[in-house]
């Protein structure tokens, strides 16, 4: 069983945290003390919506609320993405949490 952390780095912002194969995106830049923007964690809002920059993941629902051409250009949902590989994500609506 897989147990390494993997490494997410948010573009720009050069903020980096860890999360864990069973963790997801969201819930690990939470831990981190970082916010990104959620609504419905479900992966159906879609206001989560940022950018893959490198790096891969898989999701724990079939089919997210994401279009064929939105994959295609690399747009994940946090909130449901599990990290498979090393991440460098593009979240400008990321902040710190106070």
């Amino acid at each position: 069983m897989d147990t390494a952390a993997r490494r997410i780095t948010l573009e720009g912002k050069q903020w980096q945290f860890d999360a864990g194969p069973e963790t997801t995106v969201l819930v690990a830049a939470e831990q981190a003390g970082i916010r990104l923007p959620s609504s419905c964690r479900n992966g159906t809002c879609r206001t989560c919506l940022c950018q893959l920059r490198s790096g891969s993941v898989r999701y724990k629902i079939e089919w997210p609320g994401l279009s064929l051409d939105e994959k295609r250009e690399g747009y994940i949902l946090p909130c449901v993405a599990l990290a498979e590989t090393d991440l460098t994500l593009i979240a400008p609506a990321a902040k710190k949490i106070a």
